[in-house]
């Protein structure tokens, strides 16, 4: 018994192309791309891997200030004025550490050089840094110091401007109890993170350095002790200590190859059970 043949498709007719839309699609207007989707425009984060999106660029123009923001204003004034003293002067002669705690000003610092080489050093070595429990961001300060002033022998110039623009923002309004704070971001357990700015610095990542930094130190350790400890490696300078956060420390040696020989010989040191101290080269 024959079976009947299915339909044949209709012929394809020469030169007339099949149609661009399906049947029902209304084709855009000349002109309009396809899909065209009136979407918002994306809204710029205010955090990348726990680091603050700075609102504008960061000044680049060299200064002998380092204007310091994203602090933890938690923290007592003369507690964070005199870690930043200590934490800065590996960098150079630090002249004077500006902070306050009023509405506009918390959570930022401005710390003195001498010169632009050591502003522009420590904020090479020190971007991103955490202190106490947050990433510092660093960049030159967009305005003399008083005590830059002073030396140079403009500070009645510069009082009046600086007063001047003083009596300006104080017009504008305060900061909204919205503001957004920025933490050092802390991984989930089961989710992989690709930066934490709060883990300890890998060794791999560091340049040698003639400065080693310590971390994971008992709260009871004393200087001296960590000063018996360095000594017996050559070249051994000194111990700088932070004394608001004893848990970190720094280890200066005359060159590079003799801070190497004391990093290999103490790195996992242990002062007692899950006490093992962490010694890397300082951010260079």
């Amino acid at each position: 018994m024959s079976q009947n043949p299915q339909a044949a498709p209709p012929p394809f007719v020469t030169g007339a192309p099949p149609p661009p839309f399906p049947p029902g699609f209304m084709p855009p207007a000349t002109g309009a791309p396809p899909f065209a989707v009136n979407a918002p425009p994306p809204t710029q984060p205010t955090m990348v891997n726990g680091i603050p999106v700075a609102k504008q660029p960061l000044n680049t123009t060299p200064s002998r200030t380092v204007y310091v923001s994203n602090l933890n204003e938690k923290v007592k004034l003369d507690v964070l004025k005199n870690s930043l003293r200590t934490l800065f002067k590996q960098f150079g002669n630090v002249l004077d550490v500006v902070a306050h705690q009023n509405i506009r000003m918390r959570g930022q610092a401005f710390v003195a050089f001498p010169d632009e080489e050591s502003a522009e050093k420590a904020i090479k070595e020190l971007q991103h840094f955490v202190l106490y429990d947050k990433p510092m961001v660093l960049q030159f300060a967009r305005n003399k110091s008083d005590v830059h002033a002073k030396t140079d022998g403009d500070f009645e110039e510069h009082r009046k401007k600086r007063l001047a623009k003083k009596e300006e923002v104080s017009k504008l309004p305060l900061p909204g109890s919205h503001k957004p704070t920025f933490k050092a971001s802390r991984p989930q357990s089961n989710a992989p993170s690709h930066f934490n700015p709060t883990a300890n610095i890998p060794d791999e990542y560091l340049p040698p350095n003639n400065i080693l930094f310590l971390q994971k130190l008992p709260e009871t350790i004393t200087q001296q002790q960590l000063v018996e400890l360095f000594q017996r490696y050559p070249g051994f300078k000194e111990v700088r200590m932070i004394p608001t956060k004893k848990s970190i420390a720094f280890v200066e040696y005359d060159n590079e190859l003799q801070s190497a020989v004391a990093r290999s010989e103490l790195s996992g040191h242990s002062f007692g059970p899950d006490q093992e101290m962490k010694v890397t080269f300082a951010r260079k």
